[in-house]
């Protein structure tokens, strides 16, 4: 019997990287999986990888109506949900007295609220049922800070500090809630923060040399500590920031 055999997952950012490869993966392991993001094309493309068993809902997950009608889409095409996995995220280069308020304001909207919104929409059906998995994709900025993204470092230990209040909150009610704090993990967000210093190459080099394993991560790492994190047979592990980061949190 696969793993997810029976379940329904949602996925916030699936068109592209990390959020992409946790559907196939899901999908793989015979879970139905809907995934959102801004981007039609994208989560066509993600949707058209799998036989059948991934939809898609073009959403944001920044307004509440979206997060709503995620659920909601989830539910009909469904008729439950098992697992949500919070991994829409966006980011900026800026230190703190360089960065905007729209770009504060739109990491927090999209970083912190969208995973508050999808996870409070998502859990009276959770439980109901007296059994939910939600996973956030918070970050190895969210357990350490690096200079050059106040925004994106501050929002990133709201979503650690979350998904320990909401794992406490739910620990008896049958929903278990865990984080993912991903290094560098090769995704198009990555590339955007490499071109984003003005020197690709020196980017490059200087993130390579912070991780004791001397390389990125890839994406099908990153789904597949998602997906461990889902297994009901560590139904004890709850409340976890699990480092995904080739031992720089170690450091």
């Amino acid at each position: 019997m696969k793993l997810l055999e029976g379940k329904t997952a949602l996925i916030t950012g699936g068109g592209s990287g990390i959020g992409r490869e946790t559907a196939r993966l899901f999908a793989e392991e015979g879970a139905n999986v809907v995934i959102t993001g801004r981007k039609e094309e994208s989560l066509i493309e993600a949707a058209a990888a799998d036989s059948g068993a991934i939809g898609y809902l073009v959403n944001d997950v920044s307004k509440e109506e979206d997060c709503k009608a995620a659920v909601e889409f989830t539910l009909d095409k469904f008729g439950k949900l098992d697992i949500l996995f919070n991994n829409a995220g966006v980011i900026y280069k800026a230190e703190t007295h360089d960065t905007t308020t729209e770009q504060w304001e739109t990491t927090f909207d999209t970083n912190v609220r969208g995973m508050f919104l999808m996870s409070k929409y998502a859990i009276p059906h959770m439980l109901e049922r007296k059994y939910g998995c939600i996973v956030n994709n918070s970050s190895i900025l969210g357990l350490k800070a690096s200079k050059g993204f106040a925004a994106y470092n501050s929002s990133k230990g709201a979503v650690s500090q979350l998904t320990k209040s909401m794992a406490l909150e739910y620990a008896a009610l049958g929903i278990r809630v865990n984080a993912i704090c991903p290094g560098t993990i090769y995704t198009p967000m990555v590339e955007y923060v490499f071109e984003a210093w003005g020197d690709r190459e020196m980017a490059r080099q200087r993130y390579l040399s912070v991780h004791p394993i001397k390389r990125f991560g890839d994406t099908s790492e990153a789904a597949r500590a998602v997906l461990f994190l889902c297994d009901d047979r560590v139904g004890f592990v709850t409340g976890v920031l699990l480092p995904v980061d080739g031992g720089l949190s170690a450091k």
